[in-house]
């Protein structure tokens, strides 16, 4: 008898097995999940609480008042026009990028190295080719025009249609692109009339508050992908939005609808009534944003700063609550201890010295590379908002536990060194 081979997400296979640890009394310090450490503002949850009684199947697309929140928040935080009519609710942004897949057909997914797990898992469920494009440490990880012209290069004329997903502020790398960057992709976009999925799920948790929106520089083919997961701290609660092309054809949209239809049916009621809140345009609202960004950009520099004190290189992060670490000056040390690629490196890291890290490889990057991703969200949340206006002279005592567990991790390495 013969099943779909389909892995669990290592996200998930380490969040669960690092509970376990833990359940029989191992001290580990939790980098590998990124789940938000903060919870939503109390309006929200209460609206969901004045909710539960709402039980209804809602329309497949979402509520039309959601829709036209979701439409005028995201006009006026990106500065593009945005019509009602072109979003799309779901549970979550993961079922919406698998249903996008899964309309393109057939097409050749294009992901740079690296790009969130689940992109290439999705595309090949629906039958997809897929083409990993190059980055490198020195240029960032982020895609160049040149690399993306020499992707396409390489790639036979087949007459499938092209699919890019871009993704940043970036999950594994913590790091966005400028207008400029943005714009000079954009130019190849449009000379080989590539559809993008510019996963935007982060935007919001840029440092600096200075997103720019894939979508306003090459409008005609870009699908928005958003939600509230990340920048409302609601990722269990599972509500996504898709911002489609304005001049999107009918066929799209109806195909996305119907493939909703059959599968999640709508987002649950009373979550979409929590969100009419979410999306309301208040001073509280934005106050939360600008703290949360506030907090994650002292946090990110501290954990990046302690780091770096221990050889391991990484970029300081932008956005978001990641960084991509590159440990591949301690390849030769590594090697010497029969650690050839980053997941043995991050088993070695959790059986040593409790370091819950995911592997590069998880994210498409070669296993040899030595890489790992470091999620820094291992803090209260709350405390941290409470304290907001004197995070950066209280930082080290909010991010105790993360960098204990960057010392632990500098520890192993000096031992590694040391024993060569």
């Amino acid at each position: 008898m013969a099943f779909l081979n389909i892995a669990k997400a290592s996200t998930f296979t380490l969040n669960e097995g690092t509970q376990a640890l833990e359940a029989v009394g191992r001290r580990v310090y939790k980098f590998g999940f990124g789940v938000s450490p903060f919870a939503p503002p109390a309006p929200v949850r209460e609206a969901l609480g004045s909710a539960a009684g709402r039980v209804e199947y809602t329309a497949v697309a979402g509520l039309p008042q959601l829709r036209e929140n979701i439409a005028a928040f995201h006009q006026e935080v990106d500065g593009y026009a945005i019509d009602a009519g072109q979003v799309l609710v779901a549970p979550g942004t993961k079922p919406l990028l698998n249903n996008i897949m899964r309309v393109f057909q057939p097409a050749e997914v294009y992901l740079p190295r690296p790009s969130w797990i689940s992109y290439g898992p999705q595309a090949r469920l629906a039958g997809h080719d897929v083409v990993r494009i190059p980055t490198t440490f020195e240029g960032r990880w982020r895609l160049s025009p040149e690399a993306l012209e020499q992707a396409v290069a390489r790639r036979p004329s087949n007459g499938r249609q092209k699919l890019l997903v871009l993704n940043y502020p970036g999950n594994p790398d913590g790091l966005t692109y400028s207008p400029s960057e943005l714009d000079a992709l954009s130019q190849v976009l449009r000379r080989h009339e590539f559809w993008v999925v510019a996963d935007e799920i982060y935007a919001l948790l840029d440092h600096r508050g200075r997103h720019c929106s894939l979508a306003s520089v090459y409008p005609a083919r870009t699908l928005v992908t958003t939600g509230m997961s990340k920048w409302c701290g609601a990722g269990g609660w599972r509500l996504g939005a898709l911002i489609l092309p304005p001049d999107a054809p009918s066929a799209l949209f109806d195909a996305l609808v119907g493939l909703a239809s059959e599968s999640y049916s709508c987002a649950p009621a009373p979550i979409q009534v929590a969100a009419l809140r979410a999306y309301e345009l208040d001073e509280q609202l934005y106050a939360f944003l600008a703290a949360q960004r506030r907090i994650l950009g002292a946090v990110g520099a501290a954990v990046h700063a302690a780091l770096h004190a221990c050889g391991v290189r990484a970029h300081a992060p932008q956005g978001g609550f990641y960084l991509l670490l590159d440990f591949s000056p301690f390849a030769g040390a590594l090697a010497a201890q029969g650690i050839i690629d980053d997941r043995q490196l991050c088993d070695r890291l959790l059986a040593d010295a409790g370091v819950a890290l995911l592997p590069g490889n998880a994210f498409g990057m070669p296993p040899e590379c030595y890489t790992a991703r470091l999620a820094y969200v291992d803090f209260d949340g709350d405390a941290a908002l409470r304290d907001v206006n004197q995070i950066e002279a209280n930082v080290t005592d909010h991010a105790a536990k993360m960098l204990e567990g960057i010392d632990a991790l500098g520890e192993w390495l000096r031992q590694l060194n040391s024993s060569r």
